[in-house]
């Protein structure tokens, strides 16, 4: 596994009490080939999109576990949360039409159900975390997690390779 961009504990290292939780949540997913995919897909500048996903993702769980709200669907829904495989970039391949912002989190949420059981939360987590660009808001305190997280995973990815 990797390290969680701007992160100081390797996901790795199995004896921190962090890392040890966070890989109990995702154990099942990480190595799935849906998820390892991601490492292949660009998303922004030359960070992964698997790489996002685990930046959302783990920060999403600390979060979530920091507040005592529902850790283990922020940590799966964090990594779930751009399961798609075409380029947001252009039109070429995308299995639908339509602005990216709205399409995708629909992608993604059918991907995610070919591999794991969704629950109501990462369900609206998944589809939400675009808000305010094109899709309804959040209901759930973990879809307004994930929506926020995903803008800071984001907005820390461009400032770290600008430096």
């Amino acid at each position: 596994m990797e390290k969680a961009i701007g992160s100081k504990i390797n996901l790795d290292n199995l004896n921190s009490d962090i890392s040890f939780a966070y890989f109990d949540a995702i154990c099942d997913l990480i190595g799935t080939q849906e998820v390892q995919k991601l490492k292949e897909c660009s998303q922004h500048m030359s960070t992964s999109r698997f790489q996002h996903s685990l930046n959302v993702s783990y920060y999403s769980f600390l979060i979530a576990r920091k507040l005592r709200l529902d850790a283990y669907s922020a940590a799966r829904a964090g990594l779930l949360h751009d399961l798609y495989y075409y380029d947001w970039k252009t039109d070429e391949d995308r299995p639908m039409e339509g602005n990216h912002a709205k399409i995708h989190p629909i992608i993604a949420l059918e991907n995610a159900k070919q591999i794991t059981p969704i629950n109501s939360t990462m369900n609206d987590a998944i589809l939400h975390h675009m808000w305010p660009l094109k899709t309804s808001r959040p209901k759930t305190n973990i879809g307004w997690l994930i929506q926020g997280v995903d803008k800071y995973c984001a907005t820390i990815e461009f400032i770290s390779q600008c430096l």
